[in-house]
């Protein structure tokens, strides 16, 4: 069992105390933003059983990411929507969705943890390789940043429940591309990324 504190306590132990941790969500999906968040927790913040979100049920991330929302000291969110993803491609969106995470918390940081991504920013900042399951602050971030991406998906399948996205959260499976071929795409798919770049004239209408 990986110590999830480890890296927040040598923080603690410096004498830095508002650690803010960054992770995103949606990196791989054909359709809407990615998005991420940035959390930073109290010292005394236990939360037993968080890890990092793909290992967390449903239920589960819903029911932490409420705690999480009501004991952080700071919560950011930022979204970078498809658009933006086909012209700047999916690291550079990545990266200018946790700037906007950090700066959306609206408070001054004094250390950032990020999931695997190096970020140039005028903070100091800890890449960690699987952050999201070694740092508890990072842990945090990627179930805010997963549960409000799949809300903004349930969104999208209430609009077009042909392509599954409830279930698939706009990965590509199989039953979202069948459904690409089978009615095209819609003006949220992201048009650099293959198959959906193979129906770009293909657009629903509205």
């Amino acid at each position: 069992m990986e110590d999830l504190y480890k890296y927040e306590k040598e923080l603690y132990s410096e004498g830095i105390n508002i650690i803010g941790g960054v992770d995103e969500v949606g990196r791989g999906p054909l359709i809407g933003s990615v998005v991420a968040a940035c959390v930073v927790l109290p010292k005394d913040f236990v939360l037993e059983g968080l890890t990092d979100s793909k290992k967390l049920s449903e239920k589960k991330r819903d029911k932490y990411y409420e705690i999480i929302k009501e004991k952080a000291i700071a919560i950011g969110i930022g979204i970078v929507d498809e658009k933006k993803i086909d012209e700047v491609n999916i690291y550079e969106a990545t990266k200018i969705a946790m700037k906007e995470a950090i700066k959306n918390t609206g408070i001054k940081l004094e250390h950032v943890l990020i999931d695997a991504m190096p970020l140039d920013i005028d903070i100091p900042t800890t890449s960690i390789i699987k952050g999201d399951s070694k740092s508890i602050s990072i842990a945090a971030a990627s179930v805010i940043a997963k549960v409000t991406r799949d809300k903004m998906m349930y969104d999208l399948d209430k609009k077009y429940p042909m392509y599954d996205l409830a279930h698939n959260k706009g990965y590509g499976t199989k039953k979202h591309i069948e459904a690409i071929k089978k009615y095209g795409i819609t003006k949220y798919h992201r048009l650099s990324y293959k198959p959906v770049s193979d129906y770009k004239d293909k657009i629903i209408k509205e």
